[in-house]
């Protein structure tokens, strides 16, 4: 998976409002193996829409929640405290600013996430046990270099 805390906060808005947008001809369209774009934007929030078959890498949003809703396979999103939540199709959840998570895609999966625009992430090793993880990069909006 080539994807850093820059690249995600930079990513490119694909469409202005007032623009009718297939979103299932967009995640068909998908053909490499993790492919997360930012759709629409929203006042300062925006619409991304997520095609991917591996596991993303822990992390987490300072400001931000992430409102999942998964629209075809299977997503599984690991917690820091060890819980494991699994969304099927037409089922969302919320994760709050500051949770340590990780999504894993159960085979190819597409899920469409509400978030802020820009949104800071904090990549993290993986929890303990004890439900502590350990920074290991942030990027914010605008930031030209990662930091460790």
């Amino acid at each position: 998976m080539d994807s850093t805390a820059e690249i995600y906060a930079s990513e490119p808005v694909r469409y202005p409002a007032l623009h009718v947008v297939d979103l299932a001809a967009e995640g068909a369209a998908v053909t490499e193996r993790y492919r997360n774009m930012v759709i629409n934007r929203v006042n300062d929030s925006c619409l991304r829409l997520a095609v991917f078959d591996e596991a993303y890498r822990w992390h987490y949003h300072p400001t931000s929640d992430e409102l999942f809703v998964v629209v075809s396979g299977c997503l599984a999103i690991d917690l820091a405290d060890n819980r494991e939540l699994r969304l099927q199709p037409w089922q969302c959840v919320t994760i709050p600013a500051m949770t340590v998570h990780r999504t894993r895609a159960l085979g190819r999966t597409v899920n469409l996430c509400f978030e802020k625009l820009g949104a800071e992430t904090v990549f993290v090793d993986a929890p303990s046990p004890s439900g502590r993880a350990v920074r290991t990069s942030v990027c914010s909006p605008g930031d030209g270099e990662l930091e460790a």
